[in-house]
């Protein structure tokens, strides 16, 4: 696990893109969907925790995310979550989970599941 803090280079995007068109990605994200947050009933995906699934004809994973605040009791042991979910999938070779902070979390990043979870709409 690495820990960013650096800022985007002016006119950079402040989250970096998923590799989307990858055949895996799907699966990444279904894997991603299995791990909750254990304070809030909503998975880390629809939660907006992850910002980037990065993805390489390899099958090297890196997922770039966050948490819903720096103290959460949970912050040391979630990305080892994240990595186990993916790991078994097949044609992943590595898995690497990335803890950022910037930028930070906010609940504009929910999904509208997560918020109809939530009943905030």
């Amino acid at each position: 696990m690495t820990v960013q803090n650096e800022y985007p280079l002016e006119g950079q995007p402040l989250i970096k893109p998923s590799t989307i068109e990858h055949p895996l990605y799907e699966t990444v994200v279904e894997a991603c969907k299995a791990v909750y947050d254990p304070e809030i009933p909503v998975n880390i995906y629809d939660l907006g925790l992850v910002y980037t699934i990065e993805i390489n004809g390899d099958g090297d994973v890196k997922v770039i995310m966050t948490l819903t605040a720096p103290g959460c009791p949970v912050a040391g042991e979630m990305p080892g979550w994240v990595a186990d979910a993916v790991e078994p999938l097949e044609g992943v070779k590595t898995v690497d989970v990335e803890l950022t902070w910037d930028p930070p979390w906010g609940m504009d990043m929910m999904s509208d599941e997560a918020r109809l979870e939530l009943g905030l709409i």
